[in-house]
């Protein structure tokens, strides 16, 4: 078992469906839930969520966060949820100023509430709520090298027992997922995905990763797993955070009809 904290890219699955009984949904809840027992219970927890994004990189730093319910059409008990984790105040300020430190104008943000790429696994991770969060936000645009550098700027909170979690989807075309069944949802992703645990998990070197990862892409079916790339740029700054290491695939499984996959650097 580690004693470091780990960085870790999770899929968050649909909405709030990793928290009820859809069966489609089982494997990533066994997996979420039992994540933990990999790794000693971290200090503090430093979330970046597909669902943020904001004109310039944004540090939620609430002392008690509520959640922001931003998912709809689903049923009415899945709008009451609770997740009590304290925030974390002090750990926000030394993320703006190691933001600040590499160039970024960083911005503090209060009254947002964590959303549903935050609390979905942070209930399944850590349903005592007993570990202290803040939250990140991507930055509009979606440029790759930003969010690259973004992790270099984290890349020492580990070291302090703070894990760095990026939460969104290996793969996120909601058009093709509704669209019914389709050979092509599955052989895209399996051909992007097999791009991806190349990048993050063989013996590349960290400029190799860093150009295949800029370069993004021009992968095989980039375009059609990815519309739009928020659901993917949280793992760009996991990848920056870990220096460009090779990751652990941790979790690769079908999920809506495409697979999925999670990475972690212990």
């Amino acid at each position: 078992m580690s004693t470091r904290a780990p960085i870790l890219y999770l899929p968050h699955g649909g909405g709030p469906l990793p928290l009820t009984d859809d069966p489609a949904h089982a494997e990533l809840k066994a997996f979420l839930c039992t994540l933990p027992e990999r790794f000693e219970l971290p200090r503090a927890i430093v979330m970046i969520s597909a669902h943020w994004e904001a004109p310039r990189v944004s540090v939620y730093d609430d002392p008690a966060p509520e959640l922001l319910f931003d998912y709809y059409g689903f049923p009415p008990h899945t709008y009451h949820y609770r997740y009590p984790a304290p925030g974390a105040p002090a750990l926000a300020d030394r993320v703006q100023a190691l933001l600040s430190e590499l160039g970024f104008e960083a911005a503090t943000v209060q009254g947002r509430g964590f959303d549903h790429g935050m609390f979905v696994p942070m209930l399944l991770l850590y349903p005592q709520a007993n570990v202290p969060c803040i939250q990140l936000s991507l930055i509009k645009g979606l440029e790759p090298r930003a969010h690259l550098e973004m992790g270099l700027a984290l890349k020492s909170l580990r070291e302090d027992n703070v894990a760095i979690v990026g939460s969104g989807m290996s793969f996120h075309n909601l058009r093709a997922i509704f669209a019914g069944p389709d050979p092509r949802l599955r052989q895209a992703s399996d051909a992007f995905d097999d791009w991806l645990v190349e990048t993050l998990t063989t013996a590349l070197s960290e400029r190799e990763q860093r150009e295949r990862l800029m370069q993004w892409e021009q992968a095989p079916e980039a375009r059609f797993c990815h519309p739009r790339e928020e659901h993917l740029l949280p793992l760009f700054v996991c990848a920056g955070a870990a220096g460009f290491t090779n990751a652990e695939l941790i979790f690769n499984r079908p999920l809506l009809g495409h697979r999925t996959s999670g990475f972690g650097w212990f």
